[in-house]
């Protein structure tokens, strides 16, 4: 009986929500109180203290309480959607280290920890993503792992500058770095989520099993980038630069998601790509120096996005794995809840008035108006407002009016069980908008504007519905598919740096020549790495002893 206990699939969807509402509580205290910061001082090198630090306050708590609650529902999904998979625990235990290493960076108030959570997110997305070891799969992985890595480089850059500043904290820095940190960390975050010109891995990532887009696509991979950001600009002012860079590459990016998602016929990838143009959003308000807004669009985007996947999922099993959305014609008239999830989300998405994304995205735009903001980026958010209604229009198209499949009408329906992680994210996107602006004053924003602004946002959103009914596509576009050659830029970018690594080849070897004292220093790191040195099945371990040792010596010396 305690094994059956211990083995229960529902037993870390559980846990997941203990926590979500431990969090929420403590977020409720928080309001009346300063956040806390908890501090370990790991060595002093030099005149610098590399710290681990943890920062509980209102932003991190809220945060951590909103991944938490999608977790669960995504956990308790993937228990009925991935119950036949051979490896089920492995991949269930994979998608843990993912939220876990989410919830480290949530609450990292240090580089050393932000690294960990950062690295984290990276190595599990790569395992995730490739989880189903197909050749598209594995390319995905991959092409995933190398642009993220792009971030790390430029995230470990910062030490040195760190050091001369004496301190790793991420809370106040000097004014003479404060400009280079912030460039750094923004690019660094435009690689992590997904911004132009590193956005190419995004659609890819769909290869990954179902539960793991609607993580990795509303609160978790994607939105660190725009979270980092976010909490360096709690204690840190942006620079002036880096906020016009943010808005630049922010309605680009929007406006790139919203005309490839209008040629796209893969539902998973339209998701996809709909996820694009929300990121695109959040950057562009961070751009405007709206971070609460920025935060508070991140929570209802997760809530709608993480619904829409999941509704996703349960069309691929019922249309036993169809994927195209001109193939799944009717697909809603026996799955009337269904039919209700994916129509109210798409209001959501689409910024209708009383739903939660109407309390974000459409202040969000109406801000602009008010902020320094220049035309080009102007013009392209208001074109982005249009595409994003026309695209989730044609999306419910497709599965609300298309011509009817006939092999799909005689699908197996599902338990109303089933249907339980839906409608707490059901819940969440029509609610959690106005929820958070009741709890916490800081997101309400009042905005006072001439009724023509409002007018023009409404006339942007109903036209787009009406282009997205009467819209058909022709034909393909190879340059929109492509996303205008991002994809295969990125996937050949071994061929394009080729001269680079191999001019880099010629180089002198410095200290590792084909000397004395170079051979026998690289014949030790080659040790190091040699396939004998992992344990056997007799669990040898003596050489990771003495390795841990040495650095244990070397850290009392310092």
């Amino acid at each position: 009986m305690m094994l059956m206990l211990k083995k229960h699939p529902q037993r870390l969807t559980v846990l997941l929500f203990l926590m979500c509402c431990s969090y929420f509580i403590m977020y409720n205290i928080f309001l009346c109180k300063p956040g806390e910061n908890f501090t370990y001082d790991l060595m002093i090198l030099s005149t610098t203290i590399l710290q681990s630090s943890l920062m509980l306050d209102v932003a991190s708590l809220s945060f951590s309480a909103v991944v938490m609650y999608i977790s669960g529902c995504v956990f308790y999904f993937s228990s009925y959607y991935m119950s036949t998979d051979m490896f089920y625990y492995r991949f269930t235990w994979i998608l843990l280290s993912f939220v876990a290493s989410m919830n480290i960076l949530i609450f990292s108030n240090s580089l050393f920890l932000l690294l960990c959570g950062w690295d984290g997110l990276g190595v599990s997305s790569f395992a995730l993503i490739m989880y189903y070891q197909s050749y598209d799969s594995r390319s995905a992985g991959f092409l995933t792992l190398l642009i993220n890595r792009l971030g790390d480089i430029l995230i470990m850059s910062s030490i040195s500058f760190m050091a001369c500043i004496g301190t790793t904290y991420l809370m106040s820095w000097p004014l003479s770095f404060i400009n280079l940190l912030m460039f750094l960390f923004s690019i660094a975050a435009l690689t992590k989520s997904a911004q132009y010109p590193f956005c190419a891995w995004l659609p890819a990532a769909m290869a990954a099993p179902t539960p793991v887009s609607a993580l990795v696509h509303s609160s978790t991979l994607v939105t660190a980038g725009i979270y980092l950001l976010i909490r360096l600009s709690l204690n840190n002012t942006m620079p002036l630069e880096v906020c016009s860079m943010l808005l630049f590459f922010g309605s680009v990016t929007c406006f790139i998601g919203g005309i490839c998602a209008l040629y796209e016929n893969d539902i998973k990838k339209l998701i996809a790509l709909s996820t694009l143009s929300q990121l695109g959003v959040m950057m562009f308000s961070l751009g405007l120096g709206m971070h609460t807004l920025a935060l508070m669009h991140l929570f209802t985007h997760a809530m709608f996005k993480a619904l829409l996947f999941l509704v996703a999922g349960c069309i691929l099993m019922l249309s036993y794995g169809v994927q195209d959305i001109r193939l799944l014609g009717g697909m809603m008239k026996n799955s009337p809840v269904l039919l209700v999830f994916a129509n109210v989300t798409v209001l959501s998405l689409m910024g209708v008035p009383f739903l939660s994304a109407f309390y974000s995205k459409h202040v969000i735009l109406s801000m602009m108006w008010c902020q320094s903001a220049n035309s080009f980026s102007v013009i392209l958010m208001l074109i982005s407002t249009l595409l994003s209604s026309s695209y989730m229009l044609r999306f419910l198209k497709g599965l609300n009016w298309g011509a009817t499949n006939s092999n799909l009408i005689n699908s197996p329906p599902m338990s109303l069980i089933f249907y339980f992680p839906m409608m707490l994210l059901f819940f969440g996107s029509c609610f959690s908008g106005l929820l958070y602006t009741v709890i916490d004053l800081q997101y309400v924003t009042c905005v006072f504007l001439p009724h023509k602004y409002d007018i023009l946002l409404y006339m942007l959103m109903f036209g787009g519905i009406l282009l997205g009914i009467f819209w058909v596509k022709s034909s393909g576009s190879k340059l929109l598919s492509t996303m205008f050659l991002m994809v295969p830029i990125s996937y050949n970018i071994n061929f394009i740096t080729y001269k680079i690594t191999s001019a880099i080849k010629t180089l002198d070897s410095g200290w590792l020549e084909p000397n004395f004292y170079g051979t026998a220093m690289s014949s030790f790191l080659h040790s190091l790495t040699m396939k004998d040195l992992w344990p056997k099945s007799t669990m040898n371990f003596f050489p990771y002893l003495i390795v841990a040792s040495c650095l244990i010596f070397s850290w009392w010396l310092v």
